[in-house]
This record gives C-alpha cells, structure tokens and sequence, in this order.
C-alpha cells in the first residue's frame, strides 16, 4: 500500500470516518488486484462482506466514476449493489476500474472516430431516441489485430459517458464443472442489466468459438449457445456492453448479428503514427527528427507499439542525461520491437 494511502486510511479511523474509510479500503483492494494481488484482494473483500449490513462498504461502485456519470447524464444513477460472484468458489466475476485509471484519448482514422462518436452521442441522447421508439447502440464488437486499441475504446466509452467499467475475469467465470461456466456467464449479465454500467468482455473469444470446430468438446458448444441466448435477451438498464477480440476469424457466425455495432479497430496509418509519436514525447524536448524515415521503419506498427517507441527513445534521452531525444534514440527502440 502506498505511503500516502495508509497515512489517510489512519486519519479516517483515527476520526471514526466511516464514509472514508469505506472509500480508502476500496482503493486498497483495487490497488492490490492492479498490482496483479489477486488472491489478497478477493481475502479482503470478503473480509469486508463481514460487516454489518449498514457499515458495509459500497464496494462495486467507484465514487468518482458514479459522481461523474451523476453529472454527465443528469440522471441519479444508483450504485451497483454487490459484485456477482461463482457460485462454487465464490471469485468476483468481474472486476471495476476506477475512473481515474480510465484511458480515454485516442487516436484514430476519421471514419472510425466518428463511429465512436455515433455511440456516445446516441448514448447521450437515449432518452430522446426511446420518445421516438428508437433504441441506442448497447451492444458493441470491436475486433482487430493485438494493440490497436480495443480495450481503450471500451475504456474511453466508459469514460465518455460517466458509466462504471466492470471488466469481466473469464479465469473466474469458466469452470471446468458442468454447466457452470453459463451460469457463471448469465449471473453477470442478469446483475449488469439491472445496473447502469459498461460491461466489458475482453477476449470474448474465449467464450463465443465457432460450434464448427470440431475440436471443441460439447461444453463449449454450450456456453456459446448460451451466450448467443443472453445477447438476444440482455437489455440493459442504461448501460453498454461492449466485447472485443483479436481472433474475429474464429468467432460464432451467429455472434456478429446479435451486436448493435460492429467496429473494426484497425492498426494506426502513417499520420496516426507521428501523432502518437509527437503526442507521447510532447513532454520532453526532441531534436531534429527525419519524421517521414522513422515513420518509413515502423511500417505495420499498432498504437501500443508506436507508444513503447517513443517512451523508449524518451527514457534513453533522459538515462544518457541529453534531456534530448534524436534520431538515433527513435531508431534504437524501433530495432528492438522488431527484434522481440
């Protein structure tokens, strides 16, 4: 736990503040499960559940996201009350991620943008839209090579229109017993639709293979079938769904008409590249920089690789004391991606 989190975790109990000591202690849980802690988390949370039911901290909802979502739509959106847990071992099923960890700026072709755009402004006018009979975008596929930006997207969705993010953990969801990956897999749906939220399955693949491959043993043709049941059912209570995934080649054909939109997030072209290079090192001071041949080198890099680029130049800037990236810097940390 860092220094200043436990300093005002003592302060809190030392006043008997029990609004803040709800709030510290669902930062430390969430900053144990950020440092990959899972297991300590998931020991505290349920040590948390032991209280009593009106000392019992809020511990799904972050309190800066819902203050926000309260102010961005308008509306006094109610907190989600527990988190849905497997009935057998009794793990989180998802997990939230807090406003102020929410990525939010992207960079993307105009085409592509603007179909972000599309849904949060829908999203914004959903009221509006119901009036006239018309329903907003909920449910969202957004597929494309590694590092292009999915997971961003869904959290600059969250982040745009005030909703918590909740991220499903298919290591908790998926059982090897049967019958209970589906039923792990509705509880989160059932407990989502009655909550303003985003619901986020990252690597959605993992539960909607092709029913064709017959590698697959008959569970998994199951969990598919159920799937595909609960997006034709799942109407959310203002809320989003959005689903990702690299390997859209393998997914259920059935799967792509039960999505509201269907977004292919592609790998950055050469003006996004500079972008994000120029954007990345805007902190620090850069030399002169032959743009047009760096960009020539980083032919086919995704968004996450262009920004280990420019970090990487950056960091050999500052160890090598010039406080100034060139060229050579640049070229250095391109030859290593290439290599790795």
């Amino acid at each position: 736990m860092k220094g200043e989190l436990l300093k005002r975790f003592f302060r809190a109990i030392a006043s008997s503040d029990q609004e803040a000591i709800d709030k510290l202690t669902y930062l430390v849980i969430e900053e144990e499960r950020s440092k990959g802690h899972t297991l300590l988390a998931d020991q505290l949370e349920n040590i948390t559940k032991k209280k009593p039911k009106d000392q019992s901290p809020d511990l799904i909802k972050p309190v800066s996201s819902l203050a926000n979502a309260t102010q961005t739509t308008g509306e006094n959106l109610q907190g989600l009350s527990e988190l849905p847990t497997s009935k057998r071992f009794n793990l989180p099923l998802v997990t939230t991620i807090p406003r102020d960890k929410l990525r939010h700026y992207m960079v993307l072709p105009e085409k592509i943008e603007k179909r972000f755009q599309r849904i949060e402004r829908e999203y914004a006018a959903r009221d509006r839209l119901a009036h006239h009979g018309l329903r907003y975008r909920q449910k969202i596929l957004l597929y494309g090579p590694p590092g292009c930006g999915k997971t961003l997207g869904a959290e600059r969705l969250a982040w745009n229109t005030g909703l918590p993010l909740l991220k499903v953990r298919f290591d908790a969801m998926v059982s090897s017993f049967l019958g209970e990956t589906a039923s792990n897999l509705r509880l989160v749906f059932e407990d989502a639709a009655k909550n303003p939220c985003l619901l986020f399955l990252d690597e959605c693949d993992s539960i909607a293979k092709t029913r064709e491959d017959s590698q697959e043993v008959g569970e998994i043709k199951r969990v598919v079938n159920t799937f595909l049941q609960i997006l034709d059912e799942y109407q959310p209570s203002s809320g989003l769904m959005v689903a990702a995934t690299n390997l859209n080649k393998s997914l259920d054909t059935a799967l792509w008409r039960r999505f509201d939109d269907l977004i292919a997030v592609p790998k950055p072209g050469e003006k996004e590249l500079e972008f994000i290079l120029r954007e990345t090192l805007s902190a620090i001071e850069v030399g002169s920089i032959n743009w047009t041949k760096i960009i020539e080198q980083m032919k086919d890099f995704s968004a996450a690789q262009a920004v280990r680029v420019a970090q990487d130049a950056a960091k050999r800037a500052i160890l090598e004391r010039e406080g100034l990236v060139i060229q050579e810097h640049l070229e250095e940390a391109i030859a290593e991606i290439k290599v790795s």
